[in-house]
């Protein structure tokens, strides 16, 4: 970071004359691109540059030279046109610069849209998408580098960069997502398409990072997020084609699975019906059987008598269908199973063991196709 306070300069020694040995110690380049040095470089100061850094000297507005080879650097009357002449003329003002330290090596930064981009989609209209993930970067030209984000812009620290950086990023990003979103994209098609995302940003990133004399090596870990709503439209979708079914069918599961955890009412029938969300067509031939029953129970009943049939004598569903059959028919009218023989209600998946209607087509919880 720039501005280090004084207790924490990263001085090494020193010699006559008011002269320093200046190094960036390893300490204080954890998790910093860059540094300047606290006071301006004088004569007979000692530079030293070690193999990861580039110490680059900046003096009105513009860099006057960097050294990028690891070395100690003696800045003498030879270096003029860095520390200037020791006596300006008519003035006396001594001429001096500054010193900023640059590392090298490659840098880590992540990235994170703060303001949603908006997508238009053809089926779930304007959605709005936030983006993070993380990036790899380097300096690739320190005079640049420094007469963009010192000179131009102003920067006091590695922070600061890296804001910049990643905002730069972020509009890349929604570059890459309005372009494909142009050759047809959808808002479903986005998580398959990640790493094409990711190389679209790379191929972009040259044209608008060199200019500020940074290279962008790598990006990846790509996230992009979705309204709740969104997203479980997405996942119903899912469901629905590994399941086979369509949209009625898909919300005639779901309620009569709603309806089997509730223990009052019809609902109570739910769980002996054995109608989950694979159930399909057998969740009509269900409630078919119910509302010909119905009919077929008051059709029996005259006003101001009683039913024929006692009260509790209402059927019971079909373990296999799950229609609902009248007590005194020994097999099922739409499937033909034996009312006679106990079967189970519920059955096992055999992947992830949860207890599933015994009719099911797919397990409900893990999507595993029933056989048998």
């Amino acid at each position: 970071m720039f501005g280090k306070k004084s207790k924490d300069v990263p001085y090494k020694g020193g010699s006559l004359f008011g002269s320093t040995t200046i190094a960036w110690e390893t300490q204080f380049k954890e998790g910093n691109s860059m540094w300047k040095v606290p006071r301006l470089i004088r004569l007979n100061d000692n530079i030293v540059v070690r193999e990861d850094e580039t110490a680059v000297f900046f003096r009105d507005g513009k860099v006057l030279t960097y050294f990028d080879q690891p070395g100690r650097y003696a800045l003498t009357d030879f270096n003029a046109p860095i520390v200037g002449p020791l006596v300006k003329e008519l003035s006396g003002v001594q001429q001096q610069a500054e010193v900023y330290y640059l590392q090298r090596r490659v840098m880590d930064g992540k990235f994170g849209s703060e303001t949603p981009y908006q997508f238009m989609d053809p089926a779930f209209g304007i959605v709005n998408i936030k983006a993070f993930g993380e990036y790899r970067w380097k300096v690739t030209d320190p005079a640049l580098f420094i007469n963009q984000f010192v000179g131009t812009f102003n920067i006091e620290s590695s922070t600061d960069v890296e804001s910049r950086l990643k905002d730069q990023i972020v509009v890349l990003l929604y570059n890459a997502l309005g372009k494909m979103k142009d050759t047809g994209m959808k808002i479903t098609d986005i998580p398959s398409n990640l790493t094409t995302i990711e190389q679209a940003i790379l191929g972009m990133a040259p044209s608008n990072f060199q200019q500020y004399g940074v290279g962008i090596d790598k990006i990846q870990g790509i996230n992009i997020s979705l309204p709740d709503e969104v997203q479980k439209a997405i996942d119903t979708r899912s469901e629905m084609s590994v399941l086979g079914v369509n949209y009625m069918q898909y919300q005639a599961g779901q309620a009569m699975v709603d309806a089997a955890k509730n223990p009052n009412g019809f609902a109570g029938l739910g769980a002996g019906m054995g109608v989950g969300m694979g159930a399909g067509a057998g969740v009509g031939y269900a409630m078919g059987g119910q509302m010909m029953y119905n009919q077929q129970s008051a059709m029996q009943q005259q006003p101001g008598t009683q039913s024929a049939a006692p009260q509790n004598a209402q059927g019971r569903p079909c373990p296999k269908c799950g229609t609902l059959v009248q007590p005194n028919v020994n097999f099922c009218p739409n499937c033909g199973n034996d009312m006679r023989v106990q079967t189970p209600a519920t059955i096992k998946c055999p992947k992830c063991q949860a207890e599933i209607p015994a009719n099911s087509k797919f397990c409900p919880e893990c999507g595993q196709k029933i056989t048998g």
